[in-house]
């Protein structure tokens, strides 16, 4: 609000649309300084119908009004809102005449009034605007506002507006004060001025030499925080492969089954994040919560109803449960067509996981990215607290080191197994809930991360709950790193030869763990 003391209180009789109409030129300009005194949004009409050339005088209502020409006649409308109100021949009406001079008048008024608007997110849209081009005729405007600015998260982006202007003159006294503003400033407009700048013949020595000091600083900076920004993206998609990848861990590296419709469980918990939302409309944070337990039970009933009917006579023949486990996906992807369609579905994120964190104009994140980041973690937290601290665990991991000996202490196998799968599901199952935060549900989701999940798993050690971790985060970061430089398929190609290499020298992976596999 205080942006608003730089103007009179002034305000605009409509009724003298016939005074302005036949105005000098002279006359009109002190017209547009009237307008631009107004803080109606009557004013900032007139304004932008005028600079539009859209502005009329109707001599019959004696009042202005908004036209567009439709053949030989003229659409008329009201000022705000736009209602039609009529259809008149073109000498019905009298156009308010602009020229170029006037013109300039009329934009630097509008964002004169937009940068002194007090919601931010319009002072920020209209410095957006003019930095595309800079206007050095607003130099003295921009100045008394930039003094006048008590919004931090607009000042930032004003200064880099004032020394863009300041780059457009002619002086080298102005320009060099530019170039200081921007040095430092990593965004692209600044990079783009500076550089036009060094374009020019004019220059002087002195002020060329500041020029391609400041953008080799600029460009230097850029590199860095390029990197800071793949090796983040790189533990962003580590998290996602993670989530992928952490359930196979239990179910192939605990249990040594191969189960190709693990994908499957994905897009089960995916699924079931779309139906909750349909369910609790309106309230997509509460929906969210509520998908978290529910896709885990979800997922893990199928995945026990899988391991009892199929699996479970199926042990020790892997291809037999390789192709049983190909149909079973087939058979999850065409029901789920079935019921909801071939199209995918957008699930809504919520409000709070909506907009970036940004550190500056090059690093940035996404807080649904952050999202999933802590929520692997804590995946990943969780299932090793119940691996190592609970007896369940302890019951689980004597079952896979040793079913013989785990039989003759009282312990169960077969229920173990079928818990086992289920919690493998279920994990699997929570992660189409954070991957539904990321990407559209469709039946084919799962496909897109089954080959990855099985490459985690091997790379980072059959079983190894940490070894998981590390190698989902590795091959995550390795990616985002190589991907600039050589494109994302020849990136997937190079890190699935490395891993074949890899295997060849340490068959077990990064953390090797003793399992039923190792026993037979």
């Amino acid at each position: 609000m205080a942006l608003l003391a730089l103007f009179s209180s002034a305000t605009f009789a409509f009724e003298e649309g016939l005074a302005l109409s036949e105005s000098s030129w002279e006359e009109k300009a002190e017209w547009i300084e009237t307008l631009s005194k107004d803080t109606t949004d009557e004013a900032e009409q007139i304004l932008q119908h005028w600079v539009g050339g859209n502005l009329f005088y109707w001599p019959a209502e004696n009042r202005l009004v908004a036209g567009t020409k439709e053949g030989r006649k003229y659409e008329l409308r009201e000022i705000i809102g736009g209602l039609v109100i009529n259809v008149v021949k073109r000498k019905a009406v009298k156009k308010i005449k602009v020229n170029n001079k006037l013109r300039r008048q009329i934009k630097q008024a509008l964002a004169y009034r937009s940068l002194s608007s007090p919601d931010a997110s319009k002072r920020l849209k209209a410095i957006t605007e003019l930095k595309r081009k800079p206007d050095y005729s607003l130099l003295q405007t921009l100045l008394r506002l930039e003094v006048a600015n008590p919004d931090l998260t607009t000042a930032r982006d004003l200064r880099t507006l004032v020394g863009l202007v300041y780059l457009e003159s002619s002086k080298s006294t102005e320009q060099i004060e530019g170039i200081k503003r921007l040095t430092g400033n990593l965004s692209s407009e600044a990079k783009e001025g500076l550089s036009r700048l060094l374009l020019r013949e004019d220059l002087t020595s002195d002020v060329r030499a500041l020029g391609q000091r400041t953008i080799k600083d600029i460009e230097k900076k850029l590199l860095y925080w390029g990197h800071a920004q793949n090796i983040v993206f790189g533990v962003s998609l580590g998290s996602i492969l993670l989530l992928a990848a952490v359930g196979l861990a239990i179910t192939f590296g605990v249990m040594g089954v191969i189960n190709m419709a693990h994908g499957e469980f994905i897009m089960l918990g995916a699924y079931t994040t779309f139906v909750v939302q349909q369910i609790i409309p309106g309230n997509s944070a509460t929906a969210l919560l509520v998908s978290i337990p529910a896709a885990f039970m979800i997922a893990g009933a199928a995945g026990i109803l899988l391991e009892k009917s199929v699996i479970r006579h199926l042990y020790g023949r892997p291809l037999e449960t390789l192709l049983a486990t190909v149909g079973v996906s087939l058979l999850l992807q065409q029901m789920v067509r079935s019921i909801f369609g071939p199209l995918n579905q957008a699930v809504t994120s919520p409000e709070i996981l909506s907009g970036s964190f940004v550190v500056n104009a090059a690093f940035a994140i996404t807080y649904n990215r952050v999202f999933v980041i802590i929520f692997a973690a804590l995946v990943i937290v969780g299932l090793w607290l119940l691996m190592y601290r609970t007896s369940f665990g302890v019951r689980l991991r004597a079952v896979t080191m040793n079913r013989g000996m785990a039989a003759s202490m009282g312990i169960r196998s077969q229920r173990m197994d079928a818990l086992a799968f289920g919690l493998g599901s279920g994990v699997a199952g929570i992660a189409g809930v954070a991957i539904s935060q990321l990407t559209n549900v469709g039946p084919n989701l799962g496909q897109a991360y089954i080959v990855d999940s099985f490459m985690v798993v091997v790379f980072g050690g059959v079983g190894n709950l940490f070894g998981t971790a590390i190698a989902a985060i590795g091959l995550g970061v390795a990616t985002k790193i190589v991907e600039p430089i050589i494109g994302a398929v020849l990136a997937k190609i190079v890190i699935l030869i490395f891993i074949i290499l890899f295997i060849q020298r340490r068959p077990r992976g990064l953390f090797a763990l003793r399992g039923r596999s190792v026993e037979e």
